[in-house]
Formats: C-alpha cells, structure tokens, sequence
C-alpha cells in the first residue's frame, strides 16, 4: 500500500499531499533555515515533483538565494517547502498533519548547529508553563489553528 502523506499551514490557506516515501529526512542548521524557521533548524524531506500536490491554496514564494525558494503561507506565515531546483520539492516535516512519522536521518550544515544544542535534553521542565487538558479544551474553543487532516473547507462555514 503507498503511502499518503498531508500536510499544510497553520491556518488552513495551503493544502498539500505527498505520495510515496518521504526521501532524505533531515534538519538543516544553515543561517537561511534558521532565519527562515525564525528557529534553530529547519527540518525537511524531499518529495518528486510527481508525487507532490498542492490540495488548497498556493504558497508564497521568496527567492533565497539563486539556486533556492522557499514556500510559505502568506496568511500565517508557515514555512512550507524549500524548492532547490532538482527533481524533487523539500517539505517542511513539521507541517506534516502526522509529523512523528517522519523521523530525520541527518543533519545537514552541522557547523551551524548551536554549540549548546546537545544540552537542550538536560533543560529542567516547568509544570507551570504546562497546559492542562481543561486549558488545552479553552484554548481550542477559539483555536484558529487547522486540524491536523484535510477538511472540505476551512474555516469551518466557509463556502466551498
């Protein structure tokens, strides 16, 4: 059976899906992901152009550089894809509807890495920045937020 993967922004506005297994699952440390993911790293996976569609929406599209673009929603802002210019199209595997079944084989760009990541493991929690299941029950009484699967439309009462 292939496998189908779905993913999309934030608020819903771009849709995709992937078919088939997700290639070269990795994060990248570089200055660009970084500041692209307004993060640390940027984790992707490459997907063939063939294998690869747009189900809602478009992206937005900034050059980067040269030789790359980078996909995003222009309504929330979410990095979505990273388009190098070969055969295929990266993801972004946070914006995969299920993003732990993709698990990142390597790390490109390790010079990048923060020199202090490997102690982020080592960090005390704080249960008072934890949100309850009565919180998480609030909060999603207003959540903007797309579920994590594809709807027929969205928002919800929006026409088709």
């Amino acid at each position: 059976m292939t496998q189908i993967h779905t993913g999309g922004c934030q608020c819903g506005a771009v849709r995709y899906s992937a078919t088939g297994e997700i290639g070269l699952p990795h994060i990248c440390h570089c200055r660009m992901c970084q500041k692209a993911a307004g993060n640390y790293f940027m984790p992707f996976g490459g997907v063939k152009y063939e294998d690869f569609a747009l189900t809602r929406g478009e992206p937005t599209w900034f050059q980067s550089s040269d030789s790359a673009r980078r996909g995003f929603c222009a309504i929330c802002g979410t990095p979505l894809f990273y388009d190098g210019g070969h055969d295929h199209i990266s993801i972004t595997l946070g914006s995969l509807d299920e993003p732990e079944s993709v698990k990142p084989h390597l790390q490109a760009n390790p010079a990048r890495k923060m020199a202090w990541f490997g102690e982020l493991d080592m960090l005390p929690g704080d249960p008072r920045m934890d949100t309850s299941p009565q919180d998480d029950a609030e909060i999603a009484k207003s959540s903007r937020q797309h579920p994590d699967h594809d709807t027929e439309r969205w928002p919800p009462g929006a026409r088709p």
